[in-house]
């Protein structure tokens, strides 16, 4: 459970703002067919999403979590991604239920708000400001702001210092294992979305402080806890 009342909090995007998978899917399922290879479909591609484009194109090609493709084939395979994912960025994904109001309810009671995700600035930035949200963060961290991104804490104590919040009055919220450990790492508190993309594995067995089913049920949680 969280201990104390956060002065900030950070924000994933994928899995916990927005559910990107819809236009991460057709993408995939398009550079397939250029490459001539079987298409995957959104179930599948929905347990490879949340550690970046690049990690999800490697992942399509072998048709698994784990492993790497051949060289050429992932040269010849990203390039192709990409240019489709640039024109694929929003038209098929949407807010959360629940992503509105919890960050309304942020806003009008001055929690200092950020976004932290591993998704490449060219396509993090679009799908903000596409879906309305792009002007509730005072900071947005890209997968290629910074020389590393999560589980790595970086991204987070970077966006701490910027914004002058210290770790200890600080959340992530987000929906996978990356974020946990780099809120872990990073000294902040942690509360993961149910439903996000953490590769099929129960966000619980990761002993986040908070699980929570929708970013609306802060808006009576918050109010609880001690500054």
């Amino acid at each position: 459970m969280l201990n104390k009342r956060p002065k900030m909090i950070l924000i994933d995007v994928d899995g916990t703002l927005v559910d990107s998978v819809p236009d991460l899917a057709w993408c995939v399922d398009e550079m397939m067919k250029q490459l001539g290879m079987p298409i995957h479909g959104e179930d599948k591609v929905r347990n490879w999403v949340g550690n970046g484009v690049e990690r999800l194109t490697r992942r399509a090609l072998i048709g698994q979590l784990d492993g790497e493709p051949d060289d050429e084939l992932f040269n010849k395979a990203y390039p192709i991604f990409l240019d489709l994912y640039k024109d694929n960025t929003s038209k098929r994904s949407c807010l959360y239920p629940g992503v509105t109001e919890g960050l309304e309810y942020f806003k009008e009671n001055g929690y200092i708000l950020g976004c932290v995700t591993n998704k490449a600035e060219a396509f993090t930035l679009p799908i903000l400001k596409d879906l309305g949200i792009y002007d509730y963060f005072q900071s947005v961290v890209s997968g290629d702001t910074l020389e590393k991104k999560k589980p790595d804490p970086l991204p987070l104590t970077y966006s701490a210092e910027k914004l002058a919040v210290t770790p200890e009055d600080s959340m992530m919220l987000g929906d996978s294992m990356s974020d946990v450990k780099a809120a872990r790492a990073a000294g902040f508190m942690i509360t993961c979305m149910s439903y996000g993309y953490n590769h099929g594995e129960d966000i619980r067995d990761y002993n986040p402080d908070l699980v929570i089913d929708s970013m609306a049920e802060l808006i009576d949680i918050l109010p609880t806890l001690n500054d």
